[in-house]
């Protein structure tokens, strides 16, 4: 499933990203690597997540969360 497909109040891990290299290698940076765990706090309309990321918020939008693949994460799996 896509990040941009994910529910409110559950915990993700992120399986893979199909962006452009300058944004991949930025959120590789502010910690989005492959494995890393998510949770999404809020949604703002089609697309647009609040997500929590390594204890850090993050805004994020539809161009971006529709390229990032994640899966649901296990129940004993915390951000």
């Amino acid at each position: 499933m896509y990040l941009c497909e994910a529910q409110v109040g559950k915990n993700y891990t992120v399986t893979k990203t199909d962006l452009p290299f300058e944004t991949e290698r930025r959120l590789e940076a502010l910690g989005m690597t492959s494995r890393a765990p998510i949770s999404v706090l809020n949604r703002k309309g089609k697309g647009i997540l609040i997500i929590k990321l390594r204890g850090t918020r993050f805004a994020l939008g539809y161009n971006i969360t529709k390229n990032i693949q994640v899966e649901e994460a296990a129940k004993d799996e915390t951000v």
